[in-house]
């Protein structure tokens, strides 16, 4: 059987105040191409507009490595 971890992914507490302030849509892309490689599956992802800036929050999951 197999087995997940899942993790938050919560774009107020990258590095930086946010993946999306000052970030092109290369940088995003380019962010969750690395979780893609990491073997991470982004399930869920709720965005939300504050002040102007989008932001986010989510949910992904990835096959156990043990």
């Amino acid at each position: 059987m197999k087995r997940w971890e899942y993790m938050i992914i919560d774009s107020q507490v990258i590095p930086g105040g946010g993946i999306f302030k000052g970030k092109t849509s290369a940088e995003i892309n380019s962010y969750l191409n690395e979780l893609g490689d990491q073997g991470w599956e982004v399930i869920n992802l709720d965005f939300r507009e504050l002040e102007r800036r989008l932001e986010f929050t989510g949910i992904a999951k990835r096959e156990c490595q043990s």
